[in-house]
């Protein structure tokens, strides 16, 4: 199975450039899978029923999210709705929508997981090791044969322990949340796939996908502003792994591809 991870879209731009850029990813490399970090897609802060059937149009199978989940407010009341989205699963209380979802083509069943970091990040989850360790016993038990973790959290040291931490426990270890496409894809020494961050999906020319002159008042000026996702061309960046049904990743790469 080849799988194709694509990061943090944001806001307007990002969501163009999967619908006019995807779509000849997925057909070039004859990806099998499609999976979205969609939590900055609906103007920069979390999702909409609405913006994953744009997705999915786009060739989105699954849907993962991070810390901005539900900061579409309307969205906590639809998300069950969405059998394909899994928000993160270590939060206490439990939020509303699923812990994992699986993804089944041919005799091979792809478990995926989403996970927050507990290092500055906010709303404070539980531990992602402990949930990361109780959700593969379940994904085992139901027969899957290959696990994916979009590990959404903000220290580069936590998502790098992570992929150690699970290395020949699941097929790939992708990190989502900090924007900045990471040059450290590598296969770990017990056959997992891993990479720090896999890249943002927005405006080019941008901080992190907001406006670069938001940011310049806010970081240089220290004056109170609110960050509003940039516009103009923008840039898909993402993953493309390959498994098969030893539940090993047998090769990983990164990509980045602009409108």
């Amino acid at each position: 199975m080849k799988i194709c991870f694509v990061g943090d879209i944001v806001g307007n731009a990002g969501r163009r450039a999967v619908k006019s850029v995807l779509p000849g990813i997925l057909s070039s490399n004859s990806i099998d899978c499609c999976i979205i970090n969609a939590e900055n897609s609906a103007h920069g802060l979390g999702v909409s029923s609405k913006i994953i059937k744009e997705l999915e149009a786009s060739g989105a199978d699954i849907i993962t999210l991070g810390n901005h989940a539900f900061s579409n407010k309307s969205f906590i009341n639809e998300i069950d709705g969405h059998k394909n989205v899994v928000r993160p699963a270590n939060m206490t209380p439990p939020w509303k929508g699923l812990d994992y979802t699986v993804f089944e083509k041919g005799n091979e069943r792809l478990g995926v997981i989403n996970l927050l970091g507990q290092v500055e990040m906010l709303p404070s989850p539980d531990s992602p090791f402990t949930k990361a360790d109780e959700l593969i016993g379940k994904l085992k038990d139901i027969g899957c044969t290959s696990i994916f973790l979009d590990f959404h959290a903000e220290a580069t040291s936590e998502k790098q322990l992570m992929g150690f931490y699970l290395d020949g426990k699941v097929t790939c270890v992708a990190g989502t949340h900090t924007h900045i496409q990471t040059a450290d894809e590598r296969i770990l020494p017990e056959g997992t796939g891993y990479i720090t961050d896999v890249g943002m999906t927005g405006a080019y020319d941008s901080v992190l996908g907001m406006s670069i002159h938001a940011s310049y008042l806010r970081l240089v000026k220290k004056i109170p502003c609110r960050y509003e996702p940039a516009d103009g061309p923008a840039i898909i960046c993402g993953i493309i792994f390959e498994t098969n049904n030893t539940g090993r990743c047998l090769s990983i790469r990164r990509f980045c591809e602009y409108e």
